[in-house]
């Protein structure tokens, strides 16, 4: 069961409105999917979702990077051969993870139907009974941002993350907006995305101690790591790392200054389950919970974090919203209120529509 042909797919998917966090506003999510042929037919898809301000890549440079470097990699190979062909992605270039995340996501979508399971089967199985799904709400004016969230308590969410990082005065309004719009049983996650400096994030959390705030989110940027270690030394709530954690080296160099409580783990950042597997097996032994985050995927790369997710007993929240913002997505992901459901198919468990993804196409190209 060899690899026989790679197609790439450079699409753009749709938003319901406007997406906007501390460093960029998006309209649409620029996204590559990859579809990987073994010589027997059987088909295999990953997705990229490339972010210049996180994974240095930019939606051209990713396509570029697929097609001239990691797809001819690939040739001849089994997709069980996964440690192998990520030493070759690795040696071939450095970085560009959301590229070899697609590829990555492939193989094990392959994997799971070649053996006829479900990807978190192979990975360890299920460590937890479900996934409880967040809503996450974009940088608006505090009143929206507000209004917005009771929507989202109303449609049943127990999970709320708001996304913030703009100035400071105005970011405390909007944490107490939100706080004083739900219950106190609802939980409030905040998230900077590198937005304050190391001054600016601790008057937020301190001025916001009374919010019942779960966590901050990477408060400061992503290299930043001794202002982190210092919010969190005078932080009531947690602090959770997620720009500033691509690989287990850098998780190390967190572990060693104690500069985190909690790590966010995104598929698009590390490269792909198989090197997530890693990160989440060294935050487990130095006792760190983590989260699967999103880069907002679609059906795809969601399902792709779902099944890690739930394969880890250290991973204890998710953020995979991409089909709650998503208006037009090439695959489904099913729930039950807020409680991802697990189709009983093999690999990811999505159904690909190609004849959307060939609408949404902007760029095709055949590797074989």
């Amino acid at each position: 069961m060899k690899i026989d042909k790679v197609e790439l797919f450079g699409i753009r998917l749709p938003l319901h409105e406007p997406f906007i966090v501390s460093y960029d506003k998006y309209d649409d999510m620029p996204a590559i999917l990859v579809k990987i042929e073994l010589e027997n037919g059987v088909v295999g898809w990953g997705e990229a979702v490339p972010d210049q301000h996180v994974t240095g890549e930019t939606w051209h440079s990713a396509l570029q990077v697929l097609e001239h470097e990691l797809a001819p990699l690939l040739s001849d190979l089994s997709p069980f051969q996964i440690e192998l062909i990520h030493q070759k992605m690795n040696k071939k270039i450095l970085g560009n993870p959301s590229a070899k995340a697609a590829i990555d996501c492939a193989l094990y979508d392959l994997m799971g139907k070649i053996t006829e399971q479900p990807v978190y089967q192979l990975i360890g199985g299920k460590t937890h009974d479900f996934l409880v799904m967040p809503q996450v709400i974009s940088i608006k004016s505090p009143d929206e941002m507000a209004s917005d969230a009771r929507r989202m308590v109303r449609e049943g969410f127990r999970n709320l993350k708001i996304k913030v990082g703009t100035d400071m005065e105005t970011d405390i309004e909007r944490i107490r907006a939100v706080r004083n719009a739900i219950p106190p049983e609802v939980k409030l996650r905040v998230d900077a995305n590198q937005g304050w400096d190391r001054t600016s994030a601790i008057t937020v959390i301190d001025q916001t101690k009374d919010c019942l705030v779960e966590w901050y989110e990477q408060p400061v940027l992503a290299d930043d790591i001794l202002s982190l270690q210092e919010i969190r030394k005078v932080s009531p709530a947690k602090i959770m790392i997620d720009e500033g954690i691509h690989s287990t080296h850098d998780l190390l160099n967190v572990i060693k200054t104690r500069s985190a409580d909690m790590v966010n783990i995104k598929l698009m950042k590390a490269g792909g389950i198989y090197p997530s597997l890693a990160i989440a097996n060294m935050a487990e032994a130095a006792g760190l919970p983590c989260q699967v985050g999103s880069m907002v995927e679609s059906a795809v790369g969601t399902m792709a974090g779902a099944h890690l997710a739930i394969s880890r007993d250290i991973i204890q929240s998710n953020e995979l919203v991409g089909p709650f913002m998503i208006s037009k997505d090439i695959g489904k992901v099913s729930f039950e209120g807020d409680v991802l459901k697990f189709p009983e198919l093999p690999g990811l468990g999505v159904v690909v529509d190609e004849s959307l993804v060939k609408e949404l196409s902007e760029v095709h190209i055949i590797i074989s």
